[in-house]
């Protein structure tokens, strides 16, 4: 208890200079707390864009060819068939499902005097496995849909209020899609998630793949198809092998990478998790350089102490103090300073963080939840106890080189 009385008794006898030392510590921390903070906020951010989206999934979709193979010319379109989704099914063991889809842009949907223009696509019931699917009203579709082509549709939840703007179950109402009559068999609930592969999922009007087919006269063409991977398999192996069967089967150069449009999903991941890294390096980078700095503000004024000290340092020395004890009593100083000024800093940290998290709550903004873990919070303590240990070592070994008898010698 002596011991730190007497400490607390050092740092507070000359305020102003113990508060413009801590200042720099504080601040230090403050700022690796914001940044860790608003960090997380960014990352929980980007990670929402990609709820209820399936990561072992890929996307491809037919494009032009870019050179000429087996009397072919560069530059000819082709397109996927229903057959190739089959074959695709037989011969790619690591596929789990695919899943079809057409599209049909900017369609007047109307019910009543309420329209507007979206986009209709026509899929198939694995649909939902592909893009999380919570349902408001009613179903998705179904394979009895698909095999009788009938004329059914799930709006999105953004069509639901345009076309019903005073709420109720729709289901089992019409609407007209231009000029053909759907009936509804289910509302899509608001998505949570922002990427969408073929629009807004919201503003979308979802129908049988056959259907759709059929009115815009596709025969059995699709525009781009949706493949998920099994478990344990790299959906980088599955958009591979898919590739290379859909070139073999469309005359399409084996080395032609124009020639089919691809989106990896797994790959995406890993460029978010580099991100991630990159981001957090970044921020202890920044935050750690400023902590430092604080750290050199308490190592000097720590030198200053010991020099104007130094008569005391001297006596303590001539009736019997040892070497250790007195760069104990320093460092001790040293750590103590900066281990306040760091524990403030957590504390101001957390409470702007606290105080940012209930604005950005009231919006629909793209950062969520702006908040430091206990295991970081524990982490940035530790360190400012090393700091402060640090900060306390010169100052400790500069006055370990004072000689009792120079000491009391001085004025």
């Amino acid at each position: 208890m002596d011991f730190l009385q007497e400490i607390w008794s050092t740092i507070s006898r000359n305020k102003s200079r113990s508060l413009l030392t801590a200042f720099g510590v504080f601040w230090g921390i403050l700022m690796l707390m914001v940044l860790m903070g608003l960090g997380n906020a960014l990352t929980n951010g980007i990670y929402s864009q990609v709820e209820g989206f399936a990561m072992n999934s890929c996307f491809v979709a037919a494009g032009t060819t870019s050179k000429p193979y087996k009397g072919f010319q560069r530059g000819r379109t082709w397109d996927i068939q229903t057959g190739d989704l089959e074959f695709i099914r037989r011969e790619v063991a690591s596929v789990e499902t695919i899943v079809p889809v057409v599209q049909m842009g900017s369609v007047n949907v109307s019910h009543g005097d309420k329209h507007d223009s979206y986009t209709i696509m026509g899929t198939s019931p694995d649909y939902t496995r592909a893009m999380r699917t919570d349902l408001l009203y009613g179903r998705f579709i179904n394979e009895i849909d698909i095999q009788q082509k009938r004329k059914v549709a799930v709006i999105g939840n953004k069509i639901y209020h345009t076309l019903f703007p005073y709420g109720g179950n729709p289901v089992g109402e019409r609407i007209l899609c231009g000029t053909i009559e759907f009936t509804i068999v289910g509302v899509r609930a608001k998505k949570t998630g922002q990427i969408q592969i073929g629009g807004d999922a919201d503003a979308m009007v979802f129908a049988p793949l056959t259907t759709i087919q059929q009115i815009i006269n596709l025969g059995d063409k699709i525009h781009y198809m949706m493949a998920l991977a099994k478990e344990d398999v790299a959906v980088s192996t599955i958009e591979s092998e898919i590739k290379t069967i859909l070139k073999e089967r469309h005359q399409i150069a084996p080395d032609d990478d124009k020639a089919i449009w691809g989106f990896n999903a797994e790959e995406e991941m890993k460029t978010m998790g580099y991100l991630k890294i990159g981001l957090s390096a970044l921020i202890w980078l920044i935050g750690l350089g400023t902590l430092i700095s604080g750290a050199v503000g308490v190592s000097n004024i720590m030198l200053v102490t010991v020099r104007e000290r130094t008569k005391e340092i001297g006596v303590r020395r001539a009736i019997g103090a040892s070497p250790w004890l007195i760069a104990r009593q320093i460092m001790a100083e040293s750590t103590v300073l900066t281990a306040l000024a760091g524990v403030v800093g957590i504390m101001v940290g957390v409470g702007i963080l606290a105080v940012v998290d209930q604005v950005m709550s009231m919006g629909d903004g793209f950062l969520k939840n702006p908040q430091v873990s206990f295991g970081a919070a524990f982490a940035c303590l530790i360190i400012i106890v090393v700091v402060g240990i640090l900060a306390g070592l010169l100052p400790a070994l500069r006055a370990l080189k004072i000689k009792p008898i120079e000491a009391l010698s001085e004025e």
